[in-house]
C-alpha cells in the first residue's frame, strides 16, 4: 500500500503516530477528530494514501462504499445512528480539505448547523 512520508494520516496508519482509533480493517481505519466539531467526530480514512477523493478511478469505487458501510457500523456503536448523523468528504483547498489523506467525517450527538440539502 502507498504511504507518503510526509502525510500526518499515513503515519497515524503506520503507528509512528497515536491515535484514538475507534475501527480498523485492511482497508481503512476509523479515529477521533482531535479537533471535534461535534460531541461525536469520526474520521474514516483509507489505509492506502489518495490525496483526495478526484483521485479515485473506478477499480477504488467500492472502497468508497466500503467507508460509507463503516461509518454506518460506527454511528451505531457510537449511538448517534437513530437521531442522525452527518457524513461528508471535502475535496480539495475549496472543498475545505485540511489535510491532503482521503478521509470522511462522521459528525453527530447533537443538531448540526447548517443544511446541505
Amino acid at each position: 500500500m502507498e504511504q507518503k512520508m510526509d502525510c500526518i494520516f499515513c503515519h497515524i496508519v503506520s503507528g509512528k503516530i497515536p491515535g484514538d482509533i475507534v475501527y480498523q480493517d485492511e482497508e481503512v481505519i476509523a479515529f477521533r477528530d482531535i479537533n471535534p466539531q461535534s460531541p461525536v467526530h469520526l474520521l474514516i480514512i483509507p489505509r492506502e494514501h489518495f490525496t483526495s477523493l478526484a483521485d479515485i478511478t473506478d477499480k477504488e469505487t467500492c472502497l468508497i462504499g466500503h467507508m460509507v458501510g463503516v461509518a454506518n457500523q460506527l454511528a451505531i456503536d457510537e449511538s448517534i445512528s437513530g437521531d442522525g448523523y452527518r457524513l461528508v468528504i471535502n475535496c480539495g483547498k475549496q472543498g475545505g480539505q485540511l489535510v491532503p489523506h482521503l478521509h470522511m467525517h462522521l459528525m453527530g450527538g447533537r443538531q448540526l448547523s447548517g443544511q446541505l440539502g
